[in-house]
């Protein structure tokens, strides 16, 4: 809503309250952290939690008072876990939001005051000037050689020149229009200042409408969720009917239906794959915490393993590719041309000295304007240790830019003499007109500009002139200003982007630009990055031009999008994945966001992304390093063949529990796993599994393979027959060391220790030998994984503990076997170890590449 209030004096406190509680602070919509009590919520759901709290009721009735207290201890244990891994992304997260002006000047009551943006309204009246962030949209009511930073919302990194005027028909302009009466909400003022009156605040800014577009945008699970939760649901079902039908075997053979549900319990227990999202849950939760090590914050955890599953990184150009700062690239007069590209540490020229010398002093000493930034930044690089700085000059008044003349001047007295100099830069046509210069060489000038602007180079004029009056004219054009050469800037590449563009191609990725940029610019970029195969660029005009089958059929072979619109780049990542693509999507801007939320993987830019931007991505990238990605892919490759060795072990370590829980009510044993030996291997051993396979390094070769298909799933055919391989031989092992002890004469207790101590070995012995897929057990050197002899020690100490302290012993019914069933035992996990090698060998003369299954040839490299 339009405010009328006066330009001086502003709103009142009373009008600014009332509009406040009307339209709602000037913010927008943020994620919020899960409570604990939504997270006790959920974690009181999970069945693990039903079957120790029925566990610990039936201990009650029976009388067993300590057992049930341990039982329901254990809930602790997952509370902590769980609680612990979801905060710790969402702190991480908010430790970011540091973008914004937290502060705004603002006329209230006819007096200049500081607030919080949050609290700005319609109708405000805001002061800005340059190293200001934009806190809301505004209409411009004064200003005086105002530019200003769009590219995070139009994704152009050349600063747009702000002028007091009206819209077309009084409307609200939107970013990158032509007309410039407007500044909106999170841009950068990097020259000059203005007065504003705030006509849009919050979610109705030119920021929030983009934000709000991300609403109608579903964020879905990864796959390794959906098949995760449909494994443990269907594994679930089977073990709850199998339950019941031991709990009421149990009751029919022996008369006894506590114990009979006790047995029940105890099976569904052992069935349930209560380590998978526990397993899940660590593996990501590590990754997180090792990629942030990396400078790459994950803001959805479960997406790092769909890294291993990407094929299309879709990248913006500014910010993303390039550095997001101007640097001077040449530097031309009609006699000589200085390329900083090619001429390495060479002085500059003499004879250019006088170009860079007046572009220095055209441009603001305390400098925010990226372009101006660049020549100072050249000027003291290339004129140092020369008389053509001139710190000590003294600047008298200088010409801004105005819609009229796209030129700047710059009046400054010498110490040593009494003329003033003028300094003048700014669009090449504009200084040609202040120099006044004749046909034939302006057209040649021209010529020059036209071609380095095919190379994707912002050029400028630069002039000079000597006044020696001592009243300054009203106009720029008064002046006799001489030409004297070019100077051309460019958005530099990051060093580290084309190393790591090959990268992801030598590991099959392909890499395509999205950007709103020129084409000329856009193809130079694209070229520098390694990007341009023979294929052409589309501009956004040409894209809406296109039927989605036109679309699809270019897709193949092009590989920069230049001149889109935000709405194209969602479109065109939706068209990436119509091909079947795994897209990432990189970007920095509010102008990504809607595409980032749509890709597979969003990765926003951290240091200076946009909120919206990053609340809409997977992956932030903390310190908007491009080589970080690969290091990304890297983890989620690895993410994922780890997975699938833990998975192996988890199969493989059920299947002697579920023997074991089964067998003695066949058979009429006495019961050789109880409740608390389960919780013993599932949430002691299993986590500490689950982190030993996490750290695991990737396999040799894993980056020069292709991505695993998306279809690849963790739950297939070699990963279950592996561990019901691995599994059975060793329910044999245990089958028969409990029958020779309760040959030899054992009590039921010994031999039920001797048992569990060869079950407990050899889950370390199948950790032991699943670490790779690769290698040989024997060859493959532990100094790579400190973190297996670290665990392995304390779980058997933790078991010596059990079976020497008579507390623990008794709780765990147990009786300490003789020597010779020790020994035998000792036997017994060699044996299986070699049998779990054999298993991995004959499995690994099938295996693909990396251990993430089945690999597809990219289609597009």
């Amino acid at each position: 809503m339009k405010a009328a209030v006066s330009a001086d004096g502003g709103l009142t406190e009373a009008q600014a309250l009332r509009r406040l509680q009307q339209d709602g602070p000037n913010e927008l919509p943020s994620s919020k952290q899960r409570t604990l009590l939504r997270l006790l919520v959920e974690v009181i759901s999970e069945p693990m939690f039903l079957l120790l709290v029925a566990c610990g009721v039936i201990y009650l009735l029976l009388g067993d008072r300590g057992e049930a207290l341990m039982l329901l201890g254990f809930v602790f244990i997952v509370i902590g876990i769980t609680f612990f891994q979801q905060r710790r992304a969402e702190n991480a997260l908010a430790a970011l939001r540091d973008l914004s002006s937290p502060t705004a000047l603002v006329v209230r009551d006819g007096l200049v005051r500081t607030i919080s943006t949050g609290a700005l309204v319609c109708g405000d009246i805001v002061l800005i000037s340059e190293g200001n962030r934009v806190p809301a949209d505004m209409r411009l009511v004064e200003s005086s050689n105002l530019t200003v930073d769009e590219s995070m919302l139009t994704g152009e990194s050349a600063t747009v020149p702000k002028f007091v005027g009206e819209a077309a028909g009084g409307q609200l302009e939107s970013p990158g229009t032509e007309s410039r009466s407007h500044v909106f909400s999170g841009t950068l003022v990097t020259q000059g200042t203005a007065r504003g009156q705030v006509v849009a605040t919050g979610v109705r800014s030119a920021l929030g409408r983009i934000g709000a577009s991300l609403a109608a945008i579903g964020t879905d699970l990864t796959p390794i969720q959906r098949e995760t939760r449909g494994v443990v649901k269907r594994v679930a079902m089977v073990g709850l009917v199998l339950a019941t039908l031991l709990a009421l075997l149990y009751w029919y053979l022996r008369g006894d239906w506590l114990h009979g549900m006790l047995a029940g319990l105890t099976l569904a227990m052992a069935i349930l794959p209560e380590e998978l999202p526990v397993v899940l849950t660590i593996f990501l939760g590590l990754g997180a915490w090792r990629l942030a090590r990396e400078n790459v914050l994950a803001r959805r955890i479960p997406a790092i393993e769909l890294l291993g599953a990407t094929t299309l990184l879709c990248v913006d150009k500014t910010g993303t590719l390039t550095m997001n700062r101007m640097a001077v690239r040449t530097i031309w007069t009609e006699a000589a041309t200085f390329d900083t590209a090619t001429a390495g540490n060479a002085p500059l020229d003499e004879s250019l000295h006088g170009v860079l010398e007046f572009a220095v002093l055209a441009s603001h000493r305390r400098a925010f304007d990226p372009m101006e930034s660049g020549i100072s930044d050249a000027g003291r690089r290339l004129l140092a240790n020369t008389e053509h700085l001139h710190d000590n000059w003294t600047l008298l008044s200088d010409y801004p830019l105005s819609k009229a003349m796209l030129a700047m001047s710059r009046v400054w007295q010498s110490p040593d003499l009494r003329a003033r100099m003028i300094a003048a830069k700014g669009a090449p046509e504009s200084i040609i007109d202040l120099c006044h210069l004749d046909s034939v060489r302006s057209g040649m000038i021209t010529q020059q500009v036209e071609r380095m602007a095919e190379e994707g180079l912002r050029v400028l004029g630069v002039a000079r002139a000597l006044f020696d009056q001592s009243t300054l004219p009203g106009n720029q054009h008064d002046f006799d200003f001489e030409f004297l050469g070019l100077v051309a800037l460019e958005d530099p590449v990051r060093p580290d982007v084309p190393a790591a563009i090959a990268q992801c191609r030598l590991a099959g990725i392909r890499v395509v630009m999205i950007t709103g940029d020129h084409p000329a610019t856009a193809i130079s970029i694209a070229r520098q990055a390694g990007l341009v195969s023979e294929g052409s660029a589309i501009t956004g005009a040409e894209l809406a031009a296109m039927s989605d089958v036109e679309l699809a059929d270019r897709l193949a072979d092009t590989d920069v999008f230049c001149r889109v619109q935000p709405a194209q780049k969602l479109r065109l990542v939706q068209a990436f994945q119509g091909r079947g693509e795994v897209v990432a999507m990189t970007g920095d801007g509010v102008n990504d966001a809607p595409a980032l939320k749509a890709a597979d993987i969003g990765v926003a830019m951290g240091a200076r992304g946009t909120d919206v931007a990053r609340e809409s991505a997977a992956l932030v990238l903390l310190n908007d390093d491009f080589a970080s990605l690969v290091t990304a892919v890297r983890h989620g490759r690895r993410v994922f063949a780890n997975l699938r060795k833990a998975i192996a072990f988890v199969v493989a370590a059920h299947v002697p529990i579920v023997g074991l829980s089964v067998l003695p009510v066949l058979f009429g044993w006495p019961m050789l796993l109880m409740p608390v030996h389960i919780l013993f291997l599932q949430l002691i051993i299993d986590p500490a599994c689950s982190v030993i396979f996490e750290a695991e390094p990737i396999e040799s070769g894993a980056m020069h393979a292709s991505p695993r298909r998306p279809d690849a799933r963790l739950f297939d055919r070699e990963v279950l027959l592996r561990g019901l391989w691995q599994g059975s031989g060793l329910l044999l092992a245990l089958v028969g060391i409990n029958s020779i002890a309760r040959t030899w004469g054992d009590t039921d207790d010994a031999a039920r220790a001797a048992t569990f101590c060869v079950l407990v070995l050899s889950n370390l012995g199948l950790i032991y030998v699943n670490r790779s897929w690769s290698q040989s057990t024997w060859s493959r050197p532990d100094s790579v994984n400190p973190t297996f002899p670290f665990i392995a020690g304390g779980s058997v100490t933790l078991l010596a503990f059990v079976l020497g302290i008579p507390f623990l012993r008794s709780l765990f019914v147990f009786a300490l076997p003789s020597w010779t069933l020790a020994g035998i035992g000792i036997g017994a996990s060699l044996l299986c170890l070699l049998w779990f090698e054999s298993v991995k060998r004959h499995f690994n003369r099938k295996r693909f590449p990396y251990g993430v299954g089945a690999d597809r040839q990219p289609n597009h490299l």
